[in-house]
């Protein structure tokens, strides 16, 4: 059996469908990790941190004589300095979808790969909401798309229809911004970002 190229330390199916997108199929590492933010801990370092402990906590539970790289990403979404995780129940994701609605948001997606070195990016994306009434986010957590997303709704999904304009990484904001994840993995020599993947 060939063994992967990349590990994924996430078992987000979106994270794995936008990597082979790219042409890269990676075997995953389940985890399960205390993500709290940290006391008077900044979105970004917030994004960052996490991004790097998944990768880390995938990296420990490999055999030590692995080389093969691991990637973690943490996608979050913030506004007015508020760090939104995933809704907890109906209530909490009607008031993050009108906390939302009419507004502009980020969405700050981190990506880290430890292999030779560690190494680390950060996308920041501006999401734009239409205003959005309360039956109408009620009627969306009942579709059970925004149950497992941060900020309480899917851009690939239902919540297109609330978004008004966005500026930044699309796939960012699904879970996994392809554009610094390409940079890290070619500077890792897993990609080739002239010619596709590199498989030596």
């Amino acid at each position: 059996m060939t063994p992967p190229l990349l590990y994924l330390a996430s078992k987000s199916p979106r994270r794995r469908a936008l990597l082979a997108q790219i042409g890269v199929t990676p075997a995953v590492i389940a985890l399960e990790l205390d993500e709290a933010p940290l006391p008077g801990e900044a979105p970004e370092d917030y994004a960052c941190r996490v991004a790097l402990d998944k990768a880390k906590a995938g990296r420990a539970l490999l055999p030590a004589a692995c080389t093969i790289p691991v990637l973690g990403a943490d996608t979050l979404v913030t506004i007015d300095g508020r760090i939104l995780g995933k809704p907890r129940d109906a209530a909490d994701a009607v008031a993050m979808l009108r906390l939302l609605s009419g507004r502009t948001h980020r969405v700050l997606s981190a990506v880290a790969l430890i292999g030779r070195e560690e190494r680390l990016a950060l996308s920041v994306s501006e999401v734009s909401f239409r205003a959005i009434g309360e039956r109408e986010a009620r009627d969306y957590w009942a579709s059970g798309e925004p149950a497992d997303k941060a900020g309480g709704y899917a851009i690939q999904g239902l919540g297109a229809l609330f978004v008004r304009e966005l500026r930044g990484s699309y796939s960012g904001v699904m879970g996994l911004p392809l554009f610094e994840t390409a940079q890290l993995l070619a500077a890792e020599g897993i990609l080739s970002l002239d010619g596709g993947l590199t498989l030596a």
